[in-house]
């Protein structure tokens, strides 16, 4: 779930408007949650929504977790696979 260029746009204002700090976790709570986003894709062979043949995995929703980093907490969602 690659972001589009309106999205970037909209994550760089409400960065603005932070601190430092809040930037930086917030930066990183958001490649973090691309990452797991990506690694799922490729686990699957497919992207949210998409149907291949050759697939036999499928997404089923989401659970939180809080991942503790010196960057501070990051609330991410990993995906369930089924």
């Amino acid at each position: 779930m690659a972001l589009d260029q309106s999205a970037l746009v909209d994550l760089l204002g409400q960065l603005k408007l932070t601190d430092v700090t809040e930037r930086v976790r917030t930066a990183t709570e958001k490649l973090y949650q691309e990452l797991i986003d990506a690694e799922a894709t490729a686990f699957i062979g497919a992207g949210p929504f998409e149907r291949t043949d050759e697939r036999a995995t499928h997404r089923n929703g989401t659970r939180p977790r809080t991942l503790a980093t010196t960057a501070g907490d990051l609330e991410l969602k990993i995906p369930k696979l089924r």
